[in-house]
């Protein structure tokens, strides 16, 4: 199934729909603004949080985590020893562990598990400008949790392009 995400979502206290492919109103993201660190929610149509994004505070490398029912449910790092620029771990509370890989700000970048292919993230799909489809691959992946992934490790990549200080 692939979700279909407007890019022009980077300021926190913005919303914005994310549609599946058949147009109809998928997930909503809830910027969350004045808030002490970068939080958002993703929501269902009818407006239940499935999963809360936070910027972790302390951390010694840029992190984001994901909660669900307000309980961690994962933990995004970007890789530090890695060939590849933009990789990202995605560490699940059971120790599963995704990576995150390809070109992140350019939208082109995959999630595995194992070196399985769950989700590919791409903006070949559209000509629309500043459009990018998450392609979920699996039909028992859970979708809220990829697309929350997808926006988290953008987010990260955006911030680290602005630089320390930068709150552009």
């Amino acid at each position: 199934m692939k979700y279909l995400v407007r890019d022009k979502m980077l300021a926190v206290g913005d919303d914005y729909w994310i549609e599946d492919e058949d147009g109809r109103h998928a997930f909503l993201v809830d910027g969350k603004a004045l808030r002490f660190r970068d939080t958002l929610e993703l929501k269902d149509p009818d407006g239940r949080i499935l999963i809360t994004l936070r910027e972790k505070l302390f951390a010694l490398r840029d992190a984001m985590t994901l909660e669900r029912d307000e309980r961690r449910l994962a933990v995004i790092r970007k890789k530090r020893f890695s060939l590849l620029r933009n990789h990202y771990l995605v560490t699940l509370n059971e120790g599963t562990e995704l990576d995150v890989s390809g070109r992140i700000l350019d939208r082109e970048f995959k999630v595995e598990y194992e070196g399985e292919l769950l989700a590919l993230i791409s903006r070949q799909w559209y000509r629309i400008r500043e459009t990018y489809a998450v392609d979920v691959v699996r039909e028992d992946a859970d979708a809220s949790l990829l697309i929350a992934v997808a926006v988290c490790v953008i987010r990260m990549a955006e911030k680290e392009r602005e630089g320390p200080g930068d709150d552009a």
